[in-house]
């Protein structure tokens, strides 16, 4: 297994862009993967920095339907428009950032929906013995607050966005299961529930965002929470990798908990 972080909030390799977005480029035996596209195609450059040939991409998997993550979408389709991708169905909802700073649109770009090559995803897929897709994630555990100001417009109302459009990917190599789950909106805890029901055990290393990221400071509730999930996952024979939209003081927290089990993401950096 080979993965790269193509794009991250935080600087990392040097000439490399960074933005509010995550995207990573994963290789297993068989398959050239990119997980998500980032806010933009600055990931593209990036690419060709870290000599990476994304023209030779044949899968490309969406975590969800936010800006942040599928905006580089059609600029990559016109370079490799070979690759297949996956999405979950109703990614394609409105979507919006509701907060004291005004309501700002937070979803794809809808011709994204139109790409022939594309796959909506309704339930879990198992593409081949390496790739699998699994969504329908239940549970409310530890549940972040962050998530509070993302709603659904539906007609003429805000709804809180109950994340249905977010999925996950299992790639398998080397004997070991990979776990990326983009911003985890439904809560790592409850992602990680589902997987063991789905595959059995613990994923050897999960590579996601743990939603956590406040621009004001956490309540004791919330300070509560987070230490909750790192004590948690302080227990399972995982590695983390994490980042985006984790938040600086939130990875403070877990790291004094996990320790080495807990690796910060940066933009450009090779993962493994």
């Amino acid at each position: 297994m080979h993965i790269v972080v193509l794009m991250e909030n935080t600087p990392g390799i040097p000439g490399c862009a960074y933005e509010h977005g995550l995207s990573f480029y994963a290789e297993t035996a068989n398959h050239k993967i990119l997980l998500d596209t980032g806010a933009s195609d600055s990931f593209i450059r990036n690419a060709e920095l870290l000599g990476i040939d994304l023209t030779q991409v044949d899968t490309v998997i969406l975590s969800h339907g936010h800006y942040d993550h599928c905006g580089g979408v059609m600029a990559f389709a016109k370079i490799d428009p070979q690759a297949r991708f996956f999405i979950r169905d109703c990614a394609g909802g409105d979507f919006f950032h509701v907060g004291e700073d005004g309501i700002r649109y937070i979803g794809i770009d809808k011709e994204i929906l139109s790409l022939p090559q594309l796959t909506a995803v309704e339930r879990k897929m198992q593409l081949d013995d390496e790739i699998g897709i699994f969504t329908n994630i239940t549970g409310r555990r530890c549940y972040s607050t962050s998530n509070d100001a993302l709603k659904i417009r539906l007609g003429d109302r805000y709804k809180p966005d109950p994340f249905r459009h977010e999925m996950c990917t299992v790639l398998h190599d080397g004997g070991k299961n990979y776990l990326f789950s983009g911003c985890a909106h439904n809560g790592i805890l409850n992602i990680l529930d589902t997987y063991r029901d789905l595959y059995g055990g613990f994923p050897d290393a999960v590579l996601t965002g743990f939603h956590f990221m406040k621009k004001s400071e956490y309540t004791e509730a919330e300070k509560r929470n987070i230490l909750t999930v790192a004590k948690e996952l302080s227990g399972m024979p995982t590695v983390f990798y994490s980042g985006h939209c984790t938040g600086e003081a939130a990875f403070a927290m877990m790291k004094e908990i996990m320790g080495e089990q807990l690796h910060e993401l940066h933009s450009g950096m090779t993962v493994l």
